[in-house]
């Protein structure tokens, strides 16, 4: 059976982060989803599947995600990958601002269902989902969902952070990410779990911060209420 998508989980950095490569196999063309920590090893991947990077999409623009300076220490990232390959950055436009050091010619405001194609069949989808940043966005890709920091295997992205917000985490948990088939396959951000991967059927049955019936039911479990 020929295949109809490349989806590769490469876990880089100090914070478990997972960076993602997702290809066309009709085009050989990929999208690298959140490139920080270990740029060389991200490109050199890529290139022994025989792909070309063409996009970077960003989840959302904290810098373990995108690289720069985190608690005094510099973490490689997105400019260091522009410098190896001259592709356009696709960030949420009310996060557009924060990457200041990727010139604006290089990036892509995005938001809720904006559709990005790698030349071929494969169609990647934008789903907006705020909460544990404000332009937090998930990728879904056939039936597969690169989630960031907002749905992680059996927990969720944190919303004590600044400009975080628990409302919108529970708006986007309930009525996007939960809305999804049971059969989504769940690519999270980090690796904070003994699996690499769940679904959303699992996260349904099994993770504690979906399952609560009303926003204040969830903001008082967060400490919020």
């Amino acid at each position: 059976m020929t295949a109809t998508l490349y989806l590769k989980q490469l876990q880089c950095g100090p914070m478990q982060n997972y960076v993602y490569l997702i290809g066309d196999p009709s085009t050989r063309q990929a999208a690298v989803v959140d490139p920080a920590w270990d740029i060389e090893r991200i490109v050199h991947a890529a290139q022994a599947d025989d792909y070309t990077i063409t996009k970077v999409l960003i989840t959302h623009t904290h810098q373990d995600h995108t690289g720069g300076e985190l608690f005094g220490n510099y973490i490689p990232g997105v400019v260091e990958l522009l410098a190896q390959v001259d592709v356009p950055v696709y960030v949420h436009t009310t996060e557009l601002h924060i990457l200041r050091q990727i010139p604006i010619s290089s990036k892509i405001g995005t938001d809720n269902n904006h559709s990005i194609t790698l030349g071929g069949g494969v169609q990647i989808t934008v789903i907006h989902t705020p909460g544990h940043t404000p332009g937090s966005q998930c990728f879904l890709v056939q039936n597969r969902l690169v989630a960031g920091d907002t749905l992680f295997i059996g927990s969720c992205g944190r919303v004590d952070l600044p400009n975080s917000s628990p409302e919108d985490m529970y708006d986007s948990l309930t009525h996007k990410l939960m809305q999804l088939a049971d059969d989504t396959v769940l690519y999270p951000g980090h690796n904070y779990a003994r699996k690499p991967t769940s679904t959303i059927g699992e996260e349904r049955q099994r993770n504690p911060y979906v399952q609560f019936v009303s926003l204040s039911d969830f903001l008082h479990a967060m400490g919020y209420a």
